[in-house]
């Protein structure tokens, strides 16, 4: 990945989290009271942002297997309601940790 597609990123994903944050306070002067849009601009960011982040997870390290285990393990850790820190560190250990099996098998 580049530079420039790295701050792209970066400018594209805060972009569609604050966005969502903002528009409504500029349009609407009272309390939204219709819980459909209300629950749709709260998940709409997390939503974009797992679409833009996600797939990058299978192309980020050497083998695809380490991949699918890594993103195995952060998923099965957010399931069970596990902090951002965890999970992020366990799924980052999980594929260190196939990357080295799968280079002493190799």
């Amino acid at each position: 990945m580049t530079t420039n597609v790295l701050i792209a990123a970066i400018c594209i994903m805060a972009l569609v989290t604050y966005l969502p944050r903002v528009v409504p306070l500029v349009l609407f002067r009272k309390k939204i009271q219709n819980s459909f849009l209300r629950s749709f601009l709260l998940y709409m960011p997390y939503g974009i942002l797992a679409a833009m982040i996600f797939p990058a997870i299978f192309f980020s390290t050497d083998s695809l297997i380490s991949a699918i285990a890594g993103a195995v393990v952060s998923l099965l850790l957010a399931w069970n309601r596990r902090g951002l820190l965890t999970v992020a560190v366990g799924g980052t250990l999980t594929v260190y940790i196939v990357q080295w099996i799968l280079t002493l098998c190799a």
